[in-house]
């Protein structure tokens, strides 16, 4: 008996023995780039259930049973995992340094001269609400985005003037497509607007300077708008306004959604209750519509957008030289197609391409002038992306660019005069992102362009960096060539030019918690290449050259607060500018008409619960701007008086989907002057006279009520204004 207990206790030893000598013990230490240990990092064998958590120290240890190559996975909150393949047996007395996630909320961001509004933004300056909140915008994108610092008041205008450069210094793309025509037409001294409908759109970057070498042909400014990805249900927007209506619907299905809407403007009621400074013949009216079609792949997402307008008006505005004034008609169509593709092409590879049509043809009647344009143009656009790892990405693209313009000129006294040219570019761009660190980031690029017009090849660096001071702050540099051939004002005259140049110099600071945002921006850019000609207008009988040159140079601030005081939510924004301009028939540099140098602006809004209401405001303050007196010797020797304007809007919640809404433009009536007129010759006394060239209606007024229809029965259009 006892021999038996002795053998079946040695053959359990034994079993025990072989069960032990069968497991392998996993161990090591994993610290941080510092050497730090971290505590809590998740330590295991990939496809099975062997594994521990690290201790203090950092150390990790246990056994496990399986053979032959594994995968241990390493990996803590905020870093990078750690992956490491080899045989069992070698998986040792390891050594693991875990990197920071460089993807964490609180990483650096690449920030400088980019101004980002969209719910995807690791920090967002604006939300999307605000484009159609903001009391001054008017429901126009390009309204809101002139209350942030780098911008210019040019209230007679309407286009983005961005730091001491022109309106057509600023490009405009939808889904990374270019937009050749982006605003309506309008006549003299009444402001134009975006074409296109903020509703469609969730994200907005803005670019004041420094921008990826992914986008070319703007010497100034890049404005990205990104249309919706999904939408979230199928509703039905309907609108009436003292202006005109709109309707909106949106339909979903498994892999496919459409959104389509329509807007009719007409200001014939308007002006009939409140008359302005022109006689209008024909009040402005408008006729658009808008659709997005998107489709979802089994790797990414097709859309195609599309928009139409027309507009048509006749006035005649006061004019000094004319008695009778200056009789003005316009009919413009314009159709726009975009359609874009992205998506992966596999683990490491993703795809983005793209294309878009415009045609665009206007009517013109000034006097006895009859002027009719017409612009074909196209944009392609293919684009590729190489992830290497988290901390480097490569993207690398072509484009191509054509424009096809053509102006017929008729008028009883001259010649039938055509003016016109084919404007085609070819572009390549490659670009990296490498982050050193969750602090440290580096962007840097190449863009290379071929003009077929002029034979010439430009070759544009560019470059960002970025370095986290805290948690809660950065700084930011960046550095870039720009090129952009002259407009079609210019080409149509002369196509024996050279593209015009700038450089770029950013340097920017930026503070984000917890709905605090601070932002400080200084730049200088120099310009070279300018087009010059030697009359008082760019004419078919001008001479032209490329020896114009300038500079700008100013500091931009800005600060949001939408936390600490309950339902308020405001911002403030101001700018300096110094600029100067040696080009079109100046004789010397000078401070040109359209730049200003203080630029305020503050916006706020509160949400009140016990009225169900909205109410906000948007005031706006600009120092004079130059022009010239003929009367004092010299070109843009005086300078008006500074622009105010304060605007109110109140949005109030009738039901769940039906909201009325209204808002004042000008609430306190400011008499603000763009410019002056002057005679075409002296009085008497030698003395040219003047008239002021006010806006057409010193304040606007708007009302309209909102009604959503959605599966829901919750949702209302507040977004929409």
């Amino acid at each position: 008996m006892q021999t038996l207990i002795k053998i079946t206790v040695s053959i359990i030893i034994s079993l025990i023995s072989a069960q032990l000598s069968a497991q392998t013990i996993i161990n090591g230490i994993v610290t941080d780039v510092n050497k730090q240990p971290i505590k809590g990092a998740n330590v295991y064998l990939e496809g099975t259930y062997d594994g521990t958590t690290s201790d203090d120290n950092g150390a990790f240890r246990f056994k496990t049973k399986e053979k032959g190559t594994q995968t241990l996975i390493l990996s803590f909150l905020a870093y990078e995992t750690e992956t490491i393949v080899s045989d069992i047996t070698t998986l040792k007395d390891l050594k693991v340094t875990l990197r920071e996630d460089v993807n964490a909320l609180d990483a650096v961001v690449l920030s400088a001269g980019t101004f980002s509004a969209g719910d995807n933004s690791k920090v967002s300056v604006l939300k999307p609400l605000d484009i159609v909140t903001t009391a001054s915008a008017l429901g126009d994108f390009v309204g809101a985005l002139q209350t942030l610092p780098g911008t210019t008041t040019v209230a007679e205008d309407g286009r983005l003037f961005v730091r001491g450069g022109t309106a057509e210094e600023t490009q405009i793309f939808i889904d990374g497509i270019r937009v050749f025509t982006p605003y309506t037409p309008t006549t003299n001294n009444a402001p134009t607007r975006g074409r296109y409908s903020p509703f469609l759109f969730d994200g907005i970057s803005f670019s004041t300077g420094g921008y990826s070498a992914e986008y070319g042909q703007a010497l100034s400014s890049v404005l990205l708008l990104n249309t919706i990805n999904e939408p979230d249900q199928e509703k039905t927007d309907i609108g009436i306004m003292s202006l005109g209506g709109t309707l909106g619907n949106t339909q979903k299905w498994k892999n496919n959604s459409l959104s389509v809407n329509a807007s009719y403007i007409n200001l014939s009621p308007y002006v009939g209750l409140f008359p302005d400074r022109n006689d209008w013949k024909k009040p402005y009216e408008t006729l658009s519509g808008e659709t997005v079609l998107r489709h979802k792949t089994k790797n990414g997402l097709f859309k195609f957008y599309s928009a139409f307008d027309t507009t048509n008006f006749n006035l005649i505005q006061e004019d000094i030289n004319l008695v009778n004034g200056l009789n003005f008609n316009l009919k413009n169509n314009n159709l726009y197609f975009n359609s874009s593709y992205k998506g992966t092409l596999n683990e490491v590879w993703s795809l983005n391409t793209g294309l878009s049509y415009t045609n665009g043809k206007t009517k013109l009647g000034i006097q006895d002038n009859k002027i009719e344009d017409i612009e074909q143009s196209f944009h392609a656009k293919l684009k590729l992306k190489r992830r290497f790892s988290s901390r480097f990405k490569l993207n690398f693209g072509t484009e191509y660019f054509s424009t096809r313009f053509n102006e017929n000129f008729e008028n009883t006294f001259v010649e039938t005069l055509d003016n016109g040219f084919n404007n085609n570019i070819a572009a390549a761009f490659i670009e990296s992102d490498v982050f050193f660190s969750k602090k440290l980031a580096l962007k840097v690029g190449l863009r290379a362009e071929y003009g077929v017009l002029f034979k010439e090849t430009t070759v544009a660096p560019r470059l960002s960096l970025a370095y986290q001071t805290s948690s809660k702050s950065q700084m930011s540099f960046a550095y870039g060539d720009f090129y952009q051939n002259p407009t079609n004002e210019i080409l149509k005259f002369n196509q024996e030019l050279q593209a015009q140049h700038t450089t770029h110099y950013i340097f920017n600071y930026q503070y984000n918690n917890k709905g605090k945002i601070f932002r400080a921006e200084a730049y200088y850019k120099n310009y070279d290449n300018l087009v010059k000609y030697n009359t008082e207008q760019a004419s078919f009988n001008s001479i032209y050259s490329n020896n114009g040159n300038g500079f700008a140079k100013g500091i931009d601030f800005f600060f949001r607060d939408s936390k600490s005081i309950k339902n308020i939510d405001y911002w403030f924004s101001y700018s300096f500018l110094d600029t100067k301009r040696d080009y079109q028939n100046f004789n010397t540099a000078l401070q040109p008409s359209f730049a200003n140098k203080h630029n305020v602006s503050m916006v706020g809004k509160y949400w009140v619960d016990k009225l169900k209401s909205q109410v906000g405001f948007s005031y706006g303050f600009a120092s004079g701007r130059t022009y010239t007196n003929p009367n004092v010797q010299g070109l843009l020797n005086s300078k008006t008086k500074a622009y105010n304007n304060l605007s109110v809007n109140w949005a109030y919640l009738m039901s769940q989907q039906k909201i009325l809404y209204f808002s004042i433009n000008n609430v306190l009536g400011f008499k603000n002057i763009n410019s002056y007129q002057y005679t075409n010759t002296p009085d008497l006394n030698g003395v040219f006279n003047r008239r002021a060239l006010r806006p057409a209606a010193d304040q606007f007024f708007f009302v309209g009520f909102f009604w959503t229809i959605s599966e829901k029965g919750t949702d209302n259009q507040l977004d929409n204004l």
